[in-house]
């Protein structure tokens, strides 16, 4: 026996160098040229380690408590936030799946069985006695296993686990986007709110201005195309307040599905867009952008899948092999446990395709057209991310000028509406001028409020844009999205949702 040890050593040396075998190519993210600050930032500046750059729960820098509450009920109860985080489930699950094939295969069964041959059975035999009847009962184990000696079984848990990076990232962007969504219907909300209010002082204004005409009138001083002027203007202010409350309705709508509340029931007071906070957002470096975005990370996980998809092709130009050994015990009666009535059997199997038509060739070409493909969805997820941020800063400058702007037209639009009608009373003008006035007055007051509804979501798009203080960090890694061990004898089949907030707890 000792003349075979030196082979067999040998032997296992070699297998265990093929186990280590890895057709996939090394993978490295793509590098790209990065500016060293963002492009027409005017008041905004690049956040130090001493900004409070945004992080958490972003939404308080509005200063609004009904938006931090809704914002928290949003992540409790929003049911496509929770389908999505059961994707990312199902994704751990598949990756605990791929990771299976790593390790042996164990099986354990037992049959009993009772049987009769017929008597007119055919070529029956020359003996005439003995029993038709017989028993076999039988208890087996077995085992089988796959070598991975081409790194094939690796790179399939290796995809799956990426993909659940991935899936873990697409849940991380799918609650940044809700919450950024939610803040953005708000802040309608608050807007519309704000414009009800502006037409309803408005059509005070208007009645008074139908009263004052119908009296000149009533006193010969005044035709009645006056009072059909200022009737006409009247009628035309509560049209529009009619449909602001109409649009007001449908926004309440759609955020109560956001939070997961019932339409029908959903309310929320009254308020106004003043009482809302422009908050202060510093950009930090453009380099630091690719470290803040979940969909950054998504994309570029999916780019890391493909590229270990790539040695699953090359792997099948090499023979699958497979071990596997059975053992057990079989008799007529029940004296099973005797070495005479044991059984076994320890085999080995290679298999290697020699001609399929092209059939490798093509996967391993769509293999690397596939990894190809999430590269440049990379690059193009980052010049879309750079074009949000961008879009963000323009406008949140751009904005906070015209709303500066606009509170100076609506005080001049104020004064000259105000000195018309004085004037139309004292009869030293005629309507049409006040009317002008009055025109121009309303049409200045709800575009401030427009301004400053957009002012604000422009706001919370640029926040959003900059990750929402998500960080590459929170996504976990590629062991960590393994929903358990499999060699544990206890745990949970269901990875608990902690917090309420519909999503597994590697995810923060």
């Amino acid at each position: 026996m000792s003349r075979f040890a030196p082979s067999r050593v040998a032997l296992f040396c070699a297998a265990a160098l093929l186990s280590g075998c890895d057709l996939a190519p090394a993978y490295a993210p793509g590098r790209f040229v990065l500016p060293d600050s963002y492009r027409g930032t005017g008041a905004f500046h690049v956040a130090t380690p001493a900004d409070a750059a945004p992080r958490g729960a972003w939404w308080t820098r509005f200063g609004d408590p009904l938006l931090d509450r809704l914002e928290v009920q949003a992540l409790a109860a929003n049911p496509t936030l929770a389908a999505i985080a059961e994707q990312y489930t199902q994704a751990r699950d598949l990756a605990a799946e791929a990771r299976s094939g790593l390790f042996p295969q164990f099986t354990a069964g037992a049959t009993t069985s009772q049987s009769k041959r017929s008597q007119g059975r055919p070529f029956p035999g020359s003996s005439t006695g003995g029993s038709n009847i017989a028993a076999l009962n039988q208890i087996q184990a077995a085992a089988t296993w796959e070598p991975d000696f081409w790194g094939r079984i690796r790179n399939q848990t290796r995809v799956q686990k990426r993909l659940a990076q991935a899936s873990a990232a697409t849940l991380a962007n799918a609650r940044l986007g809700l919450q950024a969504e939610l803040a953005t219907d708000y802040i309608a909300l608050r807007g519309l709110d704000t414009q009800i209010d502006v037409y309803r002082q408005s059509i005070a204004y208007y009645e008074k201005a139908v009263r004052i005409t119908t009296l000149r009138l009533q006193g010969l001083i005044a035709s009645g195309l006056d009072v059909a002027r200022a009737q006409s203007q009247l009628s035309a202010a509560q049209a529009l307040e009619t449909d602001a409350i109409a649009n007001r309705a449908v926004m309440l709508h759609a955020i109560a599905v956001l939070v997961g509340a019932d339409p029908i029931t959903f309310a929320i007071d009254g308020g106004a867009i003043d009482q809302l906070a422009v908050p202060v957002v510093p950009a930090e470096l453009p380099s630091q952008l690719l470290q803040r975005r979940p969909d950054i990370a998504d994309s570029e996980r999916q780019m890391a899948a493909a590229n270990a998809a790539i040695g699953i092709s090359r792997a099948a130009f090499y023979p699958d092999i497979s071990i596997s050994a059975l053992g057990g015990f079989q008799d007529t009666g029940f004296s099973l446990a005797s070495l005479p009535n044991s059984i076994w059997t320890i085999g080995a199997s290679a298999v290697l395709p020699l001609f399929e038509g092209g059939l490798r060739r093509a996967e391993l070409q769509r293999g690397w057209s596939q990894y190809a493909q999430t590269r440049d969805q990379y690059r193009a997820t980052i010049l879309q991310a750079f074009r949000e941020v961008q879009d963000g800063l323009a406008l949140s400058l751009q904005l906070h000028t015209e709303t500066r702007q606009q509170q100076q037209a609506v005080q001049a639009a104020e004064k000259a509406q105000q000195i018309t009608l004085q004037l139309y009373t004292g009869g030293l003008t005629n309507y049409l001028d006040a009317l002008v006035a009055q025109v121009t007055a309303l049409t200045a007051r709800i575009a401030l409020v427009e301004v400053q509804t957009r002012q604000l979501q422009a706001r919370v798009s640029l926040i959003a844009a900059l990750g929402g203080g998500w960080d590459a960090r929170d996504l976990p890694g590629e062991d960590a999205v393994l929903p358990f061990n499999p060699l544990a004898l206890t745990g949970s089949d269901r990875e608990p949702r902690p917090d309420g907030t519909g999503e597994p707890s590697a995810v923060r």
